[in-house]
């Protein structure tokens, strides 16, 4: 069963916006992970946006639908706010990326840096040991790990020995998959981790 914690919650009011000058000099930027060893899911988007680099929190430019399909599927008890990402660890959950420099858009990131990213995260899957690793975005988890065919979903390889499942890049502009379509291939995932407990 997934941890559960009832954590206060924050004021996003309180967390100012950037402005247009602060995200342009965010490019380039990185991310600390949310993570720890033995989560019931690692997550990995593609890379930050300028917005998360310039706030610190992953997924955090407006009309991203990672938090809110997190919390459809039943993964939080409620809609946690990008600035509550210290929260997720204590669920069980985490956050990396692909490739770690922040860009405007994911299209401006290199074929080598998703190989070179894939490597990285292959050896921080390893470390970490998660039950599941799921990766944002088909075409970031095909050009990271040579796998030009995968299709969403679970993979029949894995990653340092770890489960991979392939969710919908939850980005606004990922017009292909609305909230309750992410939110059904999120609680998919779910099911199995859960699945998994005790094992």
């Amino acid at each position: 069963m997934t941890r559960r914690a009832h954590p206060a919650r924050t004021n996003p009011a309180a967390t100012p916006r950037p402005s247009p000058a602060e995200m342009a000099a965010a490019a380039g930027r990185t991310i600390p992970d949310v993570a720890a060893p033995d989560l019931m899911v690692l997550f990995s988007g593609i890379n930050p946006s300028l917005y998360s680099a310039a706030t610190g929190h992953h997924f955090a430019r407006p009309g991203n639908r990672f938090w809110p399909a997190l919390h459809g599927a039943g993964f939080t008890d409620r809609l946690l706010h990008p600035s509550e990402q210290h929260l997720l660890p204590a669920l069980g959950l985490g956050i990396t990326n692909v490739v770690a420099r922040a860009t405007a858009r994911a299209d401006e990131l290199a074929p080598e840096e998703f190989i070179a990213g894939g490597v990285l995260l292959a050896e921080r899957v390893g470390r970490l040991r998660p039950r599941f690793l799921a990766v944002l975005g088909v075409t970031a988890y095909r050009a990271a790990f040579g796998r030009p065919r995968a299709r969403m979903g679970r993979q029949a390889e894995t990653i340092s020995g770890v489960p991979v499942w392939v969710l919908p890049n939850p980005s606004g502009l990922n017009a292909h998959f609305q909230l309750p379509a992410l939110i059904t291939e999120f609680a998919a995932l779910r099911t199995a981790a859960a699945a998994t407990a005790g094992h």
